[in-house]
């Protein structure tokens, strides 16, 4: 009876609801505003979509000091890179850069599941990355507790060559579905909005 008495004691890990996706203009990444821990809503305005240079950017899901430590130094590495060859850095190296900050860290690993996306001369591009620094291309994406839900809706909506109005719109369409059923997300979008001419950055209020 004593050690059915002792429950087991767990990390609260908090939860989140992040899209990315590729359209025909460019570039979608977004995110819900609620930061929680277990049962406590710590945060309703949240940031969990980054800016990394003028047009790539990040979307996160997990612990937010780990988002923005990770993130921090890939704007870091980035901006070197920069200076030292006199053009901007790829979407697929930012992406590379980031898998191996996290590979390094495998042994005490960032707790964050991420989204890098943006636009260069090979056009929009998208990549997800796990917490070990697994680097998968695709064309949309969801991480985060709200993924299962999200991810039926894009699934659904998706189709090539979406103009940017229509591809914000299923992105909307699938964190609204999330944020119906998973407790973890809630209280508005945030969204980065890259195309050839730089990011735009937009929240919506839910």
């Amino acid at each position: 009876m004593e050690n059915q008495a002792q429950q087991p004691q767990y990390l609260w890990v908090p939860g989140a609801t992040t899209v990315g996706l590729v359209c025909q203009d460019g570039v979608i990444l977004a995110s819900e505003k609620r930061v929680s821990y277990g049962y406590l809503v710590v945060s309703k305005g949240g940031k969990k979509v980054f800016k990394i240079t003028d047009k790539i950017g990040a979307a996160c899901a997990g612990l937010v000091s780990d988002m923005q430590i990770l993130v921090r130094e890939v704007e870091a590495y980035s901006n070197l890179f920069s200076l030292d060859v006199n053009r901007s850095i790829s979407v697929r190296s930012a992406a590379k850069l980031m898998s191996s900050l996290l590979f390094a860290r495998r042994l005490a690993p960032l707790i964050t599941q991420t989204i890098v996306g943006g636009m260069d001369d090979e056009g929009p591009t998208l990549y997800v990355l796990d917490i070990l620094g697994s680097v998968i291309p695709d064309k949309y994406a969801v991480v985060g507790s709200g993924a299962e839900i999200a991810m039926g809706v894009l699934e659904e909506g998706y189709k090539e060559n979406l103009t940017m109005k229509d591809a914000k719109d299923l992105v909307v369409r699938a964190i609204k579905s999330a944020i119906s059923r998973d407790i973890m997300s809630g209280n508005g979008i945030d969204f980065l909005l890259i195309t050839k001419d730089g990011i735009n950055e937009d929240s919506m209020k839910l």
